[in-house]
């Protein structure tokens, strides 16, 4: 599988300890930088890269790490097709996925360890979408707002 990646410096070191994992795996890692450590970048040019391409490419999945990984996940999310998740436990990992089809995994390298952290992406990467009709029709939801920008009508009625 294809698995994109962008970062900042705080997500640097563990980029690339991911993207050998990865490859360990056999994934194809896409590094979309940065391609050096710089204690002063910004993520949003290197997130949003790594989100667009995989937006682009249907069968990819998306990983964006930062110091918390909440930035990266926003980034992320602004780009058209792009469902990020932030993960900071195996089972948001999982759910994110299989609840959510997110094709992006947002970690917050300094709130895990580096095994932690490639924990989070391996069992992302491995956790398929569970296609369940009440998942499949509010992504469906999500995904017309993102087209119109009206938001849906609820499918129950609301209560107060």
């Amino acid at each position: 599988m294809r698995v994109h990646l962008g970062s900042d410096h705080a997500g640097f070191q563990l980029k690339a300890s991911l993207i050998t994992r990865l490859t360990q795996l056999g994934h194809s890692p896409v590094d979309h930088g940065p391609a050096a450590y710089d204690p002063d970048d910004d993520y949003p040019p290197y997130v949003i890269a790594a989100a667009a391409a995989v937006a682009g490419e249907p069968g990819s999945l998306g990983v964006v790490i930062g110091g918390s990984g909440n930035g990266e996940a926003i980034a992320a999310n602004k780009v058209a097709g792009v469902r990020a998740a932030l993960a900071w436990n195996v089972e948001t990992a999982r759910l994110g996925r299989l609840h959510n089809d997110a094709n992006v995994i947002s970690v917050g390298a300094r709130m895990h360890t580096v095994s932690e952290a490639v924990g989070l992406v391996e069992v992302f990467l491995g956790t398929p979408f569970s296609a369940e009709q009440r998942h499949v029709r509010r992504i469906s939801m999500l995904a017309a707002y993102e087209r119109s920008g009206t938001v849906p009508a609820p499918s129950a009625p609301l209560t107060p």
